[in-house]
Parts: structure tokens; C-alpha cells; sequence
């Protein structure tokens, strides 16, 4: 009789290493927040894979960082309290980059605080870099690690290694009933995840300047009797020239974010969503830890 495995697995990494790509692509649907900005995800989230033999709940994380203000703090927070109660640690790092200092923050980290929870390095976007080279990175990055780690190369864009990566983290779970049921992939609610694909939007929309100065509140979610969502939600920015960017002439930029947040949250729902954006100015908010609260971000002392 075959035994069925089921198992966290905490999902640490630098910025952009492409933690939420790798769980989107295992999932084989969207349901985090993807940009080539680093930052991108800023809430741990579950992304859960359901099979006839495991199920494997995924939490993505923020990118670990040198925290340069009090939203920064919050994001390495929320990582580094991932790791408490999994059964597997995945640190995910690139194929294409030599190890960085944040790669030597994560490594120290998983010395420090989780010696006896298996360790599996998986190498990411091989598929930017040639065989020969990727022998070399993958020995500087085992570098990093004192404890015994388990190796997969992969290209989470590509595919390539994503199953050899499954059966090694199934193999790491232990012999146990699914946590969740069959069909649940995540852990948010459709308003949550709007809110996080309305970033999304503004991120891949917008200049080098304003991005990470940008928060996104949901106001209102109905769901209507015809099967139209309706939703509306409010940009934050840090400062008055920035409110300008993200309206654009004549609200040019603000009506394309609102056109793309919309096409990516009613692929996600099945359902037609009617989206009202508005944008605000909270001065200087990623440094304020009351308007930190209110948008989600809760510092621990």
C-alpha cells in the first residue's frame, strides 16, 4: 500500500531569486505576485500541491534582505518565521549570480535556527547559464552551508528539474494525512490576493522610482448576483510626485495598472470583475509603523 506523505515546506531565498515563480509553476496556476522588481512578495502564503501520494504545502516568503527601513524589517520577519513548524527548508538561489551577502545572511540563518529540519538547495534559472559553470556555482553555494544539504538544479520559467524537485521534498516529508483538502491551493482570500495582483500591476507598470514606495488596500470586494465582482481598492504612495506617476496624463498609467490588475484577477477568479482604483498619499509610510499596521505589515518588537 502506498504511503502518503504530507509536509511544509518553507521557501527562503533572497530577493528575485523567483520563490513565487517556482510555486506558480508547481502549482500550474498563478496564485502569488510575480515582477522582475525584488520585493515583490511581502506576505508569507501557502501554495499547496495536492497529489495521489503527498500533498506539499509551499510557503512563500519575502525576500530575506538588508532591511534599510521598517517595512524591510517586517519582510525578513516574515521569512525567518517560516521556519518554524515545517518539515523541509527549501533555499532557493540562482544559477546566474555568484553568491551574494544576502545569500550569506540566509545560510547563517538556517545554522543558526534549524539544524535538525531537512535542507534541500535548489539551484534556480539554469537555463541562464552554461554546464560548466553551473558545477562551479552550485560548490559556492554548498559553501555556505555547514549542515548536510540535498541538491536539484532547476529553471522554475522553464520547467526543467521541477520534477526531480517534487520527489526530493516528498521524499523529506513524513508519512501523514493532507492538511488541507483536495482543490485548495492557497490559504488567501480572492480579496487578498487582488490586493497583492493590484501591486503586481502598478510594479510592472511604473519607474525604477516609485515602486517600492507603493502599498494597496482593498476598500470594498462584493460579489453580485450576476457573477460580477466589484471591486475597490486604493494605491498608497510616500509622496505627492509619485501620486502623479501612477495617474499619469490625463490617468493614462493609472487606467492601464487598473487594466491589468483586472485581466490577472479575473483569471484567477473565473469570474468578471469590475475594478475601481483611486490614489493617495501616506507620507512616508514604509518608515511609519502605524500606517505599517493598518496596511498589514505588523513589526514584531
Amino acid at each position: 500500500m502506498m504511503e502518503f506523505r504530507s509536509g511544509f515546506v518553507a521557501v527562503l531565498g533572497r530577493p528575485n531569486v523567483g520563490k513565487s515563480t517556482l510555486i506558480n509553476a508547481l502549482l500550474g496556476q498563478k496564485v502569488a505576485a510575480v515582477t522582475p522588481r525584488p520585493q515583490t512578495t511581502r506576505h508569507r502564503q501557502l501554495g499547496i500541491l495536492t497529489r495521489e501520494d503527498a500533498q506539499l504545502i509551499f510557503v512563500d516568503t519575502p525576500g530575506i534582505h538588508t532591511a534599510r527601513h521598517k517595512l524591510g524589517k517586517f519582510l525578513n520577519q516574515e521569512a525567518e518565521e517560516a521556519l518554524h513548524g515545517v518539515d523541509v527548508i527549501l533555499f532557493l538561489v540562482e544559477a546566474s549570480a555568484e553568491p551574494t551577502e544576502e545569500d550569506s545572511q540566509i545560510a547563517a540563518l538556517l545554522e543558526k535556527s534549524a539544524r535538525r529540519i531537512p535542507l534541500v538547495l535548489a539551484v534556480n534559472k539554469i537555463d541562464l547559464i552554461t554546464d560548466g559553470n553551473l558545477v562551479h556555482r552550485l560548490e559556492a553555494y554548498k559553501g555556505l552551508l555547514q549542515k548536510g544539504v540535498q541538491t536539484v538544479s532547476i529553471s522554475a520559467a522553464h520547467g526543467d528539474g521541477l520534477p526531480e524537485l517534487v520527489k526530493l521534498l516528498i521524499d523529506n516529508c513524513p508519512v501523514r494525512p493532507a492538511e488541507y483538502e483536495e482543490g485548495q491551493i492557497t490559504d488567501l482570500y480572492e480579496r487578498e490576493i487582488a490586493s497583492d495582483l493590484i501591486r503586481e500591476a502598478a510594479l510592472l507598470k511604473l519607474r525604477d522610482e516609485v515602486p517600492h514606495g507603493i502599498a494597496v488596500r482593498v476598500d470594498d470586494f462584493k460579489e453580485r448576483e450576476n457573477g460580477l465582482a466589484y471591486i475597490a481598492a486604493t494605491i498608497f504612495v510616500e509622496r505627492e510626485s509619485q501620486k502623479g506617476i501612477v495617474i499619469g496624463e490625463g490617468g493614462k498609467m493609472l487606467k492601464q495598472i487598473g487594466t491589468k490588475a483586472r485581466q490577472e484577477i479575473e483569471s484567477m477568479g473565473g469570474h468578471k470583475v469590475f475594478l475601481e482604483l483611486r490614489v493617495k498619499v501616506e507620507k512616508d509610510w514604509r518608515n511609519n509603523e502605524n500606517a505599517l499596521k493598518r496596511f498589514g505589515y505588523k513589526i514584531k518588537k
